[in-house]
């Protein structure tokens, strides 16, 4: 779905996130140099963003859409395997 075509109110939340989020990428210092923001800005942070995630939430269910989609690591243990059709064998006891 393009972000025109999301409501004002999922405009502002994709907005608030991807700034937020933005700010807390440019501002994490190299190992071993200090963190510029104090723990209850971060705090903070992460509250807001555990909040526009729940009204994002709130919202999608509300359209009717079930979000299930979670993030995933690379190295995380696929759950699916994907078959070609091709080598999907008939069922002799199927056919008639």
């Amino acid at each position: 779905m393009s972000f025109d075509a999301l409501s004002k109110e999922q405009q502002i939340m994709v907005s608030m996130r991807k700034v937020l989020t933005n700010v807390i990428r440019e501002i994490t210092p190299q190992p071993g140099e200090q963190y510029p923001l104090s723990e209850p800005t971060v705090e903070d942070i992460r509250m807001c963003l555990t909040l526009i995630a729940a009204r994002e939430k709130e919202l999608a269910e509300e359209k009717g859409v079930n979000n299930i989609d979670r993030p995933h690591y690379v190295d995380e243990p696929q759950t699916t395997k994907t078959v070609p059709l091709d080598q999907i064998q008939p069922n002799p006891k199927k056919l008639h």
